[in-house]
């Protein structure tokens, strides 16, 4: 096996629901993502799958929630959009538009600070 990372982000506002303390109030964060593949086979050129790839299809789904109010995503009309929720739906956004026979998405991590990350994996 595989396993490719790439580093990425995306900055947004949000505030927690169900929760009681300063979260619960209007803030943002310039969250940090890594996305981690993995493969079981390289192709002719030697590559499990082209970083720039990877890179354009996590861009593109991040740049559905860059700049954005996330509570009024859909994804989280219903349920906190915490660093826990947002990494999986990444995680599920990610393996519909990347998992083939050769290639499965294996975990999302968000980092909302330096300090502070959650992690989604089946």
């Amino acid at each position: 096996m595989y396993r490719l990372t790439v580093k990425t982000g995306f900055a947004a506002a949000h505030n927690l629901i169900n929760y009681q303390g300063d979260c619960e109030n209007l803030h943002g964060h310039n969250w940090k993502v890594e996305v981690i593949v993995t493969a079981r086979e390289l192709d002719q050129a030697g590559l499990a799958i082209d970083f720039k790839v990877l890179k354009r299809v996590t861009n593109s789904l991040l740049d559905e929630l860059d700049h954005k109010y996330l509570n009024q995503h859909e994804y989280f009309k219903d349920i906190s959009p915490s660093s826990e929720n947002i990494s999986r739906y990444l995680y599920q956004e990610l393996s519909r538009r990347l998992n083939n026979e050769n290639i499965t998405v294996e975990r999302i991590v968000v980092w909302e600070s330096e300090n502070a990350c959650a992690e989604y994996y089946e």
